[in-house]
């Protein structure tokens, strides 16, 4: 019996590599170095100055993404405006002066207070206590004219993107109970104080509730590490603080996610959707450094991304896998993750129907026999990835710094929250040491200082995996006891 056995294993292992090298000689056939590189040379070039989300430029890149999807054949979606998914941003600059007095505590703005949203306010309010704020502990609470009080963030959400995306819901469930503002009480320990007034105190960007949207109500961080402050507001009744905010400004800022799809082969699986992802914005002007360039080009992060789904475009239009391929393109990335955000909760494609998120997203690379993938080891497409990176003669790694949270840091995450099995796909590293940090948010992150070769495997790598996905019998879905399982099988209804 194991005679016959190893046979039909063998002819089963031969077939898999015959398929995998007849894609991969089509993928080189469609990808052409010239026509990537041209692309990957324009979107790190310095007329677009660093593609920042707040500066014009940022449309110029965004029309170019959207005229290649065009010019290849990936077709718009119906929903959409075009190929693009508008996206209201509020532009909230710091106060002139902002001051609360609560009691004997003055609370000064930069020093024990941060104003995080909102217009000014001049007055004596009542405080009110709920909990974290969340909606269930808002119910059968008078808060009309009043200002809320919360711990900051929940439960099992203490990191900052966290509490800041948690915090941007209780604004709206506050303002929806008549309050006219939100203080959240401070007290984590597991990111110091002044960390957080260094990065918060300056314009913040963040997502509106529609493009005509008033300023939302004031929204502040106390400094309560020992909780006092809540302790006092908590055992006096209508206990009031005098609030005094001059020239706060804010400002509507239009946005845009760019968005393609190309319609699967399969009758079934063709409504099913494989969404390839990479945000297309950086940090643009800033410091000058030591070579006297301002100019964060941002190659590496993320214009190598971006030809990735550029090139998706050209290739899946011309060889269309049995699932649908939705392409989408992020804005605002480095402002905090929030035009994939805004999809995840605004998504033009049911998320049920999107059954996996390859994402692309880098900070460097210190290896160029590698492609490491964030999240390997966490879902059932793990051997497709492997199997296509290693046909260009690369090794498959899984995130080798695991206490930088990358996984959690990146696009990906607004979809693996959802339940959305979703990796990200980065040029390779093994460690965050002096080769990356060289080229990491600074301004030497350009074309010219990058192996093309290299980037070339990785471009195909990324196209031949995503290929072995869409075209997979099963539906990926993540390995059992991951975090995010119990979300896939809400999503998904298992």
């Amino acid at each position: 019996m194991k005679k016959p056995t190893s046979s039909l294993l063998l002819i089963f292992i031969t077939s898999i590599s015959f398929f995998t090298n007849a894609q991969g000689q089509t993928i080189d056939q469609v990808i052409k170095p010239k026509e990537s590189l041209a692309h990957f040379r324009f979107l790190a070039s310095d007329e677009l100055k660093g593609r920042d989300a707040l500066r014009s430029e940022i449309d110029i890149a965004a029309k170019y993404i959207a005229n290649q999807f065009w010019k290849y054949g990936a077709k718009e979606l119906s929903n959409a405006n075009g190929y693009f998914q508008p996206i209201p941003f509020r532009l909230s600059q710091p106060p002139q002066s902002a001051l609360i007095q609560l009691d004997t505590s003055l609370l000064k703005h930069g020093d024990n207070l941060l104003m995080m949203d909102g217009g000014s306010l001049k007055g004596k309010f009542e405080l009110k206590i709920a909990g974290y704020g969340l909606e269930e502990n808002l119910k059968n609470i008078d808060l009309n004219g009043k200002i809320l009080v919360t711990r900051v963030g929940a439960p099992g959400k203490t990191n900052p993107a966290e509490i800041l995306e948690l915090g941007r819901k209780k604004q709206q469930w506050a303002k929806g109970k008549g309050a006219i503002g939100l203080i959240e009480m401070y007290h984590l320990p597991n990111t110091p104080w002044g960390l957080l007034t260094n990065y918060l105190n300056k314009p913040r960007l963040t997502i509106a509730e529609s493009f005509d949207q008033p300023s939302s109500i004031p929204y502040f961080w106390v400094k309560d590490l020992d909780g006092k402050l809540m302790h006092f507001i908590d055992q006096n009744k209508s206990v009031k603080a005098k609030i005094s905010i001059e020239s706060k400004g804010n400002q509507l800022i239009k946005g845009r996610n760019v968005i393609a799809k190309i319609e699967g082969t399969d009758a079934q699986l063709k409504n099913e959707f494989v969404m390839l992802s990479a945000h297309f914005d950086h940090l643009g002007v800033g410091r000058v450094d030591a070579e006297g360039d301002s100019i964060y080009n941002g190659a590496r992060d993320n214009a190598v991304g971006t030809v990735a789904l550029i090139n998706a475009a050209q290739y899946f239009a011309q060889n269309p896998p049995k699932r649908s391929v939705l392409l989408c393109a992020w804005t605002a990335e480095e402002k905090g993750l929030l035009g994939s955000a805004y999809f995840a909760e605004n998504p033009l494609i049911p998320l049920d129907q999107i059954i996996y998120n390859l994402n692309i997203d880098n900070g460097g690379y210190n290896n160029t026999e590698i492609i490491t993938v964030v999240g390997l080891g966490r879902s059932t497409a793990d051997p497709l990835i492997k199997e296509a990176i290693n046909h260009y003669g690369l090794k498959t790694i899984p995130d080798p710094s695991p206490e930088q949270g990358l996984y959690d840091r990146s696009d990906n995450v607004n979809f693996a929250k959802k339940g959305i099995p979703a990796p990200t796909f980065s040029l390779g590293f093994t460690a965050f040491d002096e080769e990356i940090m060289k080229y990491y948010h600074q301004p030497a992150d350009e074309v010219d200082s990058m192996d093309l070769e290299y980037v070339m495997k990785y471009w195909k790598s990324y196209l031949l995996t995503a290929q072995k996905i869409a075209n997979m019998k099963e539906q990926p879905f993540w390995l059992p006891g991951d975090k995010y399982e119990a979300a896939g099988k809400s999503l998904y209804g298992y």
